[in-house]
């Protein structure tokens, strides 16, 4: 039988944990969808926050659950924005490397 952990701590580890991740890929990776999936876990790690937060800490239960929904909603419009660019770029430049497009640096 799996044991659910009922202490605060361990969701902010797993929150952050998540978020470094995530920010450690946005420094590192050299292309959009790479980027793109650092911010995903950046959101994510967010989201298990609010979460964490909502069961343990807040009153109300509906703050931390609204919060995590509109970052899905937020995550979710911002990857078919990002995925589009992707793929404009890649048709006109034929390459998913951001620092061989030039023409949008300025």
């Amino acid at each position: 039988m799996l044991s659910v952990s009922s202490h605060l701590t361990t969701y902010l580890i797993i929150g952050l944990v998540l978020f470094v991740m995530g920010i450690y890929g946005m420094v590192r990776h050299r292309s959009f969808m790479g980027m793109l999936i650092s911010t995903e876990l950046i959101l994510c790690g967010a989201s298990i926050n609010f979460m964490a937060f909502n069961r343990f800490v807040l009153p109300d239960p509906a703050i931390g659950q609204v919060f995590t929904l509109f970052i899905m909603g937020l995550a979710a419009a911002e990857a078919a924005i990002v995925v589009s660019f992707i793929l404009a770029v890649y048709r006109k430049y034929h390459t998913d490397d951001p620092s061989a497009v030039h023409d949008l640096r300025h």
